[in-house]
């Protein structure tokens, strides 16, 4: 099977993962005030999850500059989020923290090993190596779920209307991903999700410094997606963009938090998906690109 393949297959088995996913139960208020969450990538996103849905009680911190900054977590429970276990800079960190938590895919790896309890993930997948979908999907539940309680969606409506609505979306090779408080996280992912399949420059921020910043380097054509219901705000900000010829992506997202959460990750996976097959491609961008795979490896394990 090749990787586009198996991103199809991994997104597509999402909707009857949700019908038996097991959630964690909340720690307590008291608790998050003195928790972190870290992790990398996809996990770090995962992370800010957490964050924004504890409304800022528990920290989402790289775990680099967790390294770098021993004493942030030498008083401190973090959960160390990583599907494989074995990145490098989650596993030394573990080791000094006052209490580590890994949520992981791998029981016997090196960050389990160094943690001193494991919340383990175990989404089914095609066992092909391709971008991250439904781990990511199972990750990012389980953060949330561990600072607030969750009832998740499970009659696949959501999942049915992001790809219906991912299949009507004309993108442009230069993308910006704009999200608010809680969407910006799934912003970075949709992002590293184009990074991981096509290879493409996306660039993600909160819909208030985009204006600031982001907006002097775009052009005509350019693509600009929006992660935020509509409101008096974003439809100036999309009125704007479209008088000086930018492509506006502006889906309607449903009610509700978790089912915000979980239209964005999904319609961020079919633009990716659909990019790939739009250009005849089989294989993901970060499987074919061996040299640059071999520095990523070098870096994280």
């Amino acid at each position: 099977m090749n990787t586009i393949d198996a991103f199809e297959r991994d997104i597509e088995s999402q909707v009857d993962f949700l019908k038996s996913l097991k959630t964690q139960k909340s720690i307590s208020k008291f608790l998050q005030k003195n928790t972190l969450f870290t992790g990398s990538g996809d996990s770090l996103i995962s992370s800010m999850l957490a964050e924004s849905f504890s409304e800022g009680l528990v920290r989402a911190m790289d775990p680099l500059d967790l390294y770098k900054n021993k004493h942030l977590v030498k008083s401190k429970q973090v959960y160390f989020v990583s599907i494989s276990g074995n990145t490098i800079t989650n596993i030394k960190v573990a080791k000094f923290a006052k209490k580590s938590i890994a949520i992981t895919s791998k029981s016997d790896s090196r960050l389990a090993k160094a943690s001193s309890d494991v919340i383990l993930l175990n989404a089914p997948t095609n066992h092909v190596f391709t971008a991250g979908s439904i781990t990511f999907l199972e990750s990012a539940l389980t953060c949330i779920s561990l600072v607030t309680p969750l009832s998740i969606p499970k009659d696949g409506l959501i999942f049915r209307k992001a790809k219906s609505d991912a299949k009507k979306a004309i993108i442009s090779k230069k993308i910006y991903v704009l999200g608010n408080l809680l969407t910006f996280p799934i912003a970075m992912f949709c992002a590293a999700k184009f990074y991981e399949v096509m290879g493409y420059s996306v660039n993600y921020s909160k819909i208030e410094q985009f204006s600031h910043m982001e907006l002097f380097s775009i052009h005509p054509e350019d693509t600009v997606i929006i992660f935020e219901e509509k409101n008096t705000h974003n439809t100036q900000l999309v009125q704007n963009l479209k008088k000086i010829g930018i492509n506006v992506i502006h889906p309607s997202l449903p009610s509700g938090k978790i089912s915000q959460i979980l239209y964005c990750t999904f319609f961020s996976q079919f633009l990716a998906l659909n990019e790939a097959k739009k250009k005849r491609k089989k294989e993901c961008h970060f499987v074919t690109s061996q040299k640059i795979r071999d520095v990523s490896n070098q870096m994280i394990y």
